[in-house]
C-alpha cells in the first residue's frame, strides 16, 4: 500500500456525483481514498483530468508472448479459433516457471501504463510439460502472484478448473495437459494458492474459475461453486458457435440456458465473452446482476462473434472488460471496439448512449463498475470502482495541454480519449490501490521487467 498520505489536485474529474471540478483528493497511507473535497494548499501531483482505474477483468497472461505468431493460415483451408487453440497448446509446450513470471510482470506493467489499475487472471497454466503436477501444486500462481507484484498492480488470481478436452471428457493431451485437475486436486492446489497470497499486497484477492461447460463436468462445476462462498466465479460462456453446438447435444439446451437453469448465478458471477446469446438469453442472464465479461480485441481477432450490447444494456445489465489474449493492451481500445462492433450490426452510431450519458460515458462507468464487482467486490475487493471514500486508490491522471484533450471537458473527454485516437498518450500518473506506479506515462520499472521479458523471448520457439 502507499507508504504516505499523498494529496491530487484535479482540474476535473469523475465521481459517482458525476463530474466535479476543482477538487483534493488524499490517498492514505493504507492506498485506500481518504478524502475528496475542494482544493486547499498545496498537493503533490496535478491532473487535469482524474478518472478511477478500471479493473481488467480477464487476462491470460502467457498468451501476450504468441503476438503475432498465429497469423498465417498454414495448412488448414480456412483459420479459426480452434486451429488458434492448437497452435496456443503447442506453445506451452516450452514454458516455465520463470517464463511465466516474467511474461506476466510484462504484461500487467503495460496494462498499468494503458490505464488499468488491477486484473483478475484467468489463471489455468498450473503444470509442468507434459501435465506432471509441480510439487508445490500451486507454483504457477505464485509466479503468477509475483509478476503482479514485480509491477505494482491490484490481482484477483482466478485457478481454473479444467478437467476434459471437451464434453463427452476426452483426456487432455499436449500443452492442454498443463491445465488438467480433478475438483479435488483443483481444491487443494486452490487452497496452497490461498496461502501463498497471504505474503501478497493487501488488496490481493482470489476466486475460483471453472473454465467453460465443455471443459468442466456438472459435478466439478457444483464443487467449485459450493467453495467459492462470497467470492467472485469466472467462466467462459457462450463464445463459440461449435461450443454452443456441442453442449446442446450433450446437455440437452444451449450453454447460457442450462447454466441458469442449473445454478442460481448472481453478482458473484462473470461470465466471460458471451457472443453467441440468444436475445432471450441475453435479457436472462442480465436480470441475474452477473458481470458480462467482453473482450472485444480478443473476439474479433478469434472471430467469436459480437455481444448483443444494446440488448444487454437495454434492460440493466452489468458488464466490463477484458484484455483477454493480450495482443493490445488498451483500455481506450477495448471500449471503442464494442461500440464500433455494435455499431457494424446495428447501422446506427451512438448505439450504447443514453439519454443522460454520452457512449464514452456508458462505456467507461460500465468498465469501471463491472470491473470491480467482477474483481470480488462482494468479497471485500475494489468496491464500486469509483472515486469515493473508502475505495482503494485506483487513479488515472490525465494532461489536457496535448492535441487529444485539448479544450475537452465532462463526457465529451471521455469521448475523445475512446474516439479520438491516441488517449493512452494523454495518461501521465496511474495509481493502483495507492501504489504510484507508472509517472509520466511510464512504469517506474519498465526498464528491469522488459529486460526479462526480452531475454524469455529471445529463447522461446516462435515456429508453431
Amino acid at each position: 500500500m502507499g507508504a504516505a498520505a499523498l494529496i491530487i489536485h484535479a482540474k476535473s474529474a469523475l465521481t459517482p456525483q458525476g463530474w466535479q471540478r476543482d477538487i483534493a483528493l488524499t490517498i492514505g497511507a493504507d492506498g485506500a481514498i481518504a478524502s475528496i473535497g475542494p482544493q486547499t494548499g498545496s498537493a503533490d501531483h496535478h491532473a487535469a483530468l482524474l478518472l478511477p482505474a478500471p479493473l481488467n477483468l480477464h487476462s491470460h497472461a502467457f498468451q501476450r508472448a504468441m503476438a503475432g505468431l498465429t497469423e498465417s493460415r498454414g495448412p488448414h483451408a480456412s483459420d479459426s479459433f480452434w486451429t488458434w487453440r492448437r497452435l496456443m497448446f503447442r506453445f506451452l509446450q516450452q514454458l516455465s516457471p520463470d517464463d511465466v513470471q516474467a511474461i506476466a510482470a510484462q504484461v500487467y506493467m503495460e496494462m498499468l501504463e494503458a490505464g488499468f489499475g488491477a486484473v483478475a487472471e484467468f489463471h489455468y497454466l498450473h503444470h509442468d510439460i507434459g501435465g506432471v503436477p509441480y510439487g508445490d501444486l500451486a507454483l504457477m500462481s505464485q509466479r503468477i502472484i509475483a509478476g503482479a507484484d514485480q509491477a505494482g498492480i491490484g490481482l484477483t488470481l482466478l485457478p481454473v478448473l479444467y478437467q476434459f478436452g471437451g464434453c463427452d471428457g476426452p483426456a487432455l493431451q499436449g500443452g492442454q495437459a498443463r491445465f488438467g485437475n480433478d475438483p479435488d486436486q483443483f481444491l487443494r492446489l486452490h487452497q496452497e494458492a490461498c496461502r501463498a497470497l497471504r505474503a501478497a499486497p493487501d488488496d490481493y484477492r482470489i476466486g475460483m474459475a471453472p473454465h467453460s461447460l465443455r471443459a468442466v463436468s456438472p459435478e466439478g462445476l457444483r464443487a467449485v461453486v459450493a467453495a467459492a462462498g462470497d467470492g467472485p466465479i469466472h467462466m467462459h460462456l457462450a463464445e463459440q458457435v461449435a461450443e454452443v453446438d456441442e453442449v446442446l447435444a450433450h446437455f440437452g439446451a444451449r450453454p447460457t440456458e442450462w447454466l441458469l437453469a442449473n445454478h442460481a448465478v448472481d453478482a458473484r458471477w462473470c461470465l466471460i465473452h458471451c457472443t453467441q446469446m440468444t436475445d432471450f438469453e441475453t435479457r436472462s442472464l442480465a436480470a441475474t446482476g452477473a458481470v458480462a465479461g467482453l473482450c472485444p480485441l480478443t473476439e474479433a481477432s478469434l472471430g467469436d462473434g459480437i455481444f448483443k450490447g444494446k440488448t444487454y444494456l437495454d434492460v440493466g445489465g452489468r458488464f466490463g472488460f477484458g484484455s483477454d489474449s493480450n495482443i493490445q493492451i488498451s483500455l481506450f481500445e477495448e471500449l471503442k471496439a464494442l461500440e464500433n462492433s455494435q455499431r457494424l450490426t446495428t447501422r446506427a452510431r451512438a448505439v450504447l448512449a443514453s439519454d443522460t450519458k454520452s457512449t464514452g460515458r456508458v462505456l467507461f462507468d460500465a468498465a469501471a463498475a463491472g470491473g470491480a464487482q467482477a474483481g470480488g467486490a462482494q468479497a471485500g475487493g475494489r468496491g464500486r470502482g469509483a472515486l469515493e471514500v473508502g475505495a482503494l486508490a485506483d487513479l488515472i491522471l490525465l494532461d489536457d495541454d496535448n492535441a487529444h484533450l485539448c479544450n475537452r471537458h465532462g463526457d465529451m473527454a471521455l469521448d475523445t480519449l475512446i474516439f479520438g485516437g491516441g488517449g493512452q498518450s494523454c495518461i501521465t500518473d496511474v495509481f493502483s490501490a495507492g501504489r504510484h506506479m507508472v509517472r509520466g506515462g511510464r512504469h517506474i520499472h519498465r526498464g528491469a521487467i522488459e529486460a526479462a521479458y526480452k531475454r524469455i523471448m529471445r529463447a522461446l520457439k516462435t515456429d508453431l
